[in-house]
């Protein structure tokens, strides 16, 4: 009995089934409940990630009940509930457990197993919607509906009307680029959005969709607030707070997608640095970026691309830390898309907007954009991207190598100064050193931001630096622009 479990998800062992919590993926239900009943939990579960339900052990007590008192029409019943109690019937299989029930009797329990739906939204007869969150099944009513058919592309929020925006709210030279792009110079601006989907009649008037705006308004943020992307620059590999923020950069694009793209990149760009490494072929230091540029600019793309313009109040987040770059976009994966499956499967939350990006040569619709973010990361020996869906979004986390740079600056630096020395001094001394190894000249400024110590305490370390001969001043000690450097003769 205790290695009782199921063939078709061997996570549920008979143990799991009457001893963890409920969950996301598993509910139980005692088999006296009416059959109706469970219809919300087959709703939520297909709506969600699938999961099972357990029924004939009590939901209240965790004891077996078993669902052999019931009898076999019942049984039935219970098996047939996503066809009879649901629409469309969502994928199911049913299996069953032999067990021992809580009156030492000969049992079963019958396991529901529900597949998650793809690309519909799994109802109760009586028109209800619910969707699994945790362990509770919650209805879903408005907005919450919404997006979840959103999710399940059984409505696009791209395609959805405004109600406010105007064709004199569009941007003029963007309609020109995008007339000229699709060879339509002899039609009007309203033919051309007319035929893409932009321009649609509703209640006897022609109204701009969503993603007409989003692509091509002059004033986005009279429309859209939330379509915008922030970068953010920390100094360091933490964000801090309060007394010790760190944030050296905050930066908001509030742009039409056709021209935040372009602006995004330009903002990151200024931040990225350059690094020296050994080039493994020719055993000389050559210059490479901090990241792949293909890498980082691909990851701005998607995440404008694929985002949930629905959810509003949200925006893409673009992070910089000393060791890696995030990027943080609205909405879960789209679809069948999986952290898993990233690389090979495709899928657009916004056809329309794609395809436009597209036909302006931002997005690549064969998925080879993702293949080649691993790839490009792989050739600069740096990790493999990683891929999460922290709460309701996407981030994409692009790993640089400081750490190997530190350790390779460090060695340097033990080298110019001679081994036997090095291991004499501290370890503040050490970052010091490690420091002008780097860069060069150096104010005492830079180097107490480099450290984090205070102005005496450097004092002190360069004083006992330069008595030692290791290092040289350039300036009197009165010069507030005074630099100090590793001795002259030193092997950088």
């Amino acid at each position: 009995m205790e290695n009782l479990r199921s063939q078709m998800r061997p996570l549920l062992t008979l143990r799991y089934l009457t001893g963890e919590d409920e969950n996301k993926i598993f509910d139980r239900k005692s088999a006296q409940i009416k059959v109706s009943d469970i219809a919300p939990l087959i709703s939520a579960f297909a709506n969600a990630e699938g999961g099972t339900i357990a029924v004939g052990i009590s939901d209240k007590t965790r004891k077996i009940e078993g669902i052999n008192k019931i009898g076999p029409q019942k049984i039935n019943d219970f098996i047939s509930a996503p066809k009879d109690f649901c629409k469309p019937m969502p994928r199911y299989k049913e299996e069953f457990l032999e067990v021992v029930n809580e009156a030492g009797e000969q049992d079963r329990i019958l396991l529901l197993h529900i597949d998650m739906s793809v690309d519909q939204v799994i109802r109760t007869s009586n028109d209800s919607t619910y969707l699994r969150i945790g362990d509770r099944t919650k209805e879903l009513r408005g907005d919450d509906l919404r997006n979840l058919e959103y999710s399940k592309s059984m409505r696009h929020y791209e395609d959805e009307c405004s109600m406010d925006a105007e064709i004199d709210d569009l941007d003029v030279e963007l309609l020109e680029q995008y007339r000229n792009t699709i060879n339509a110079q002899n039609d009007s601006f309203e033919q051309v959005l007319a035929a893409r989907g932009f321009l649609k009649k509703q209640q006897g008037k022609f109204r701009l969709t969503n993603a007409a705006v989003l692509l091509f308004a002059k004033n986005i943020q009279q429309f859209y607030p939330n379509c915008r992307v922030r970068f953010i620059r920390y100094d360091g590999t933490s964000a801090g707070v309060g007394t010790r923020l760190n944030v050296t950069k905050d930066v908001n694009v509030e742009l039409p997608l056709l021209r935040i793209i372009d602006k995004a990149q330009e903002v990151i760009c200024t931040q990225l640095r350059e690094f020296t490494a050994l080039d493994g072929e020719t055993g000389k230091f050559k210059t490479v970026p901090e990241y792949p540029e293909f890498a980082w600019k691909e990851g701005i793309v998607n995440a404008v691309t694929h985002r949930e313009y629905a959810m509003s109040g949200n925006y893409i987040k673009v992070s910089m830390y000393d060791d890696r770059l995030e990027i943080e976009s609205p909405g879960r994966l789209p679809n069948i898309v999986t952290v898993e499956n990233i690389k090979e499967t495709r899928f657009a939350r916004n056809p329309r907007i794609s395809r436009v990006l597209t036909e302006f040569g931002w997005v690549r619709e064969l998925n080879e954009g993702v293949k080649r973010i691993y790839s490009d990361m792989a050739e600069f020996f740096l990790d493999a991207p990683i891929y999460s869906e922290p709460e309701q979004g996407v981030r994409l986390i692009l790993k640089n190598n400081i750490v190997a740079r530190r350790l390779r600056q460090t060695s340097r630096a033990a080298e110019n100064v001679g081994v036997e020395q090095w291991n004499d001094l501290d370890g503040l001394e050490h970052l010091i050193l490690t420091l002008l190894t780097s860069r060069g000249a150096v104010r005492r400024t830079d180097i107490e931001q480099y450290t984090g110590k205070a102005a005496r305490t450097i004092n002190t370390r360069l004083k006992h630096l330069l008595e030692l001969n290791i290092i040289i001043a350039n300036g009197n000690k009165y010069d507030p622009k005074r630099t100090y450097e590793l001795r002259p003769g030193s092997k950088i």
